[in-house]
């Protein structure tokens, strides 16, 4: 079967984005054609291990410029006019290929790690944040732990940090860490006394230690360990921002995140919806084309409907970031909408295409099919960075305030 056509180039129409944008989604679009697609399907099948780790694409993104797209150019970065904008419009291009990587390589090393580094204090901004957009190091974000994720705050926080001279002791344990197998710094939500404070951590300091890989249902190529900490003496000047603010810190990045796994969740309902599109309109059935059949035309019309929905939520929550530097109900709409639309369309995708969709190689003909991958890869979505039902509860408190819902 040929590549199938990017059905979004005659159903979706960037018109109300600045050409800046348009200029980032093409180039980036044109890098992923070119470095992603050859390899997407061994990223996203590919069991977890330290070996997998995408090294090479992640130099490729580096010296791409990928990393520089979301920041200021006083730390190396493009400066852009709109930068959320086109740091949205880069994940879904990456993620139409391999929305593990994105989630690893994107979303977990550009927005968690580097929008949590560009809000600590000189001079740690400078030195980090410019070594992360030249891609000199992978870098871990760490708020998660066994018995605390949803929940961030300092009384569910078991991860400790205790003052002592010259900075503190950390001491915890946090899972599901992306990128933590090879990172070289980690970023540590941590309490302090009552309150929560965000850490940066070389992760060859003494104490730290990375457990292997965790084995996942999808997303094979974002790698996650459990990381623990004994006694890890932290400089007082690697507090990220003010101590005790910390959970301020981790949100305002979350925040971005989330409209990120909106997005992603948009490149995967694309990509299993043109996949299945080009395959129902040449596989007959009863003397004719599946997409004959008039269910099949109102599902894909359906979700062509609520694709363009999502990318639209996703794209004015990053608007609204841009020029407003607020965005939470539009980013918890965004995020709750495009990863269960990528659920949603990976499974009629599926169906539609029968066994062609169920399959992920064909013995016989060393054919390989991306619907099965997808369609694993997309419910981490509807989980991670804030579970849909917290983004429904993010609504809820928008619709009837704060003293009704908490």
């Amino acid at each position: 079967m040929k590549i199938p056509a990017r059905r979004a180039d005659t159903l979706h129409h960037d018109v109300w984005l600045p050409p800046e944008t348009r200029r980032v989604r093409q180039e980036v679009r044109e890098f992923a054609e070119a470095v992603l697609r050859p390899v997407a399907h061994r990223l996203n099948n590919t069991p977890e291990s330290v070996e997998s780790f995408p090294h090479e694409v992640f130099r490729q993104m580096a010296d791409a410029g990928l990393y520089r797209i979301p920041f200021a150019a006083d730390v190396g970065g493009r400066g852009l006019e709109f930068p959320t904008l086109a740091t949205m419009v880069t994940l879904e291009e990456l993620a139409y290929f391999s929305p593990g990587l994105t989630s690893a390589l994107y979303d977990g090393q550009a927005i968690l790690v580097g929008k949590t580094l560009e809000r600590a204090q000189e001079p740690l901004r400078s030195r980090y944040l410019s070594a992360l957009v030249r891609g000199e190091f992978v870098g871990s974000f760490a708020t998660s732990e066994p018995e605390a994720s949803t929940d961030l705050s300092a009384a569910a926080m078991q991860t400790v940090a205790v003052p002592v001279e010259g900075g503190y002791s950390l001491t915890g344990g946090k899972r599901w860490i992306t990128n933590s197998v090879v990172a070289r710094y980690i970023l540590v939500l941590a309490r302090t006394e009552a309150r929560l404070s965000m850490f940066l951590i070389g992760m060859d300091s003494p104490g730290v230690s990375v457990g292997k890989p965790d084995l996942k249902m999808g997303n094979h190529a974002q790698l996650t360990a459990d990381v623990r900490f004994e006694q890890v003496f932290v400089p007082a000047d690697h507090v990220v921002g003010i101590p005790g603010n910390g959970l301020k810190v981790a949100l305002g990045a979350l925040a971005m995140g989330r409209m990120g796994i909106g997005a992603i969740g948009v490149a995967m309902a694309q990509s299993a919806f043109d996949f299945a599109a080009a395959y129902i309109s040449e596989r007959k059935v009863f003397g004719k084309p599946i997409a004959a059949f008039q269910h099949w035309q109102f599902t894909f019309a359906e979700h062509a409907i609520n694709i363009e929905n999502a990318r639209n939520l996703y794209l004015k929550a990053a608007y609204r970031f841009d020029t407003e530097g607020e965005s939470e109900v539009e980013g918890a709409m965004a995020k709750f909408y495009g990863s269960r639309l990528a659920v949603d369309v990976a499974r009629d995708a599926i169906q539609a295409c029968g066994a062609y969709g169920f399959v992920r190689e064909l013995s016989a003909t060393g054919q390989s099919f991306p619907l099965e991958s997808i369609y694993r890869d997309a419910k981490i979505g509807e989980i991670y960075e804030g579970t849909n039902e917290i983004q429904r509860w993010i609504i809820a408190r928008h619709i009837f305030g704060r003293d009704l819902v908490g």
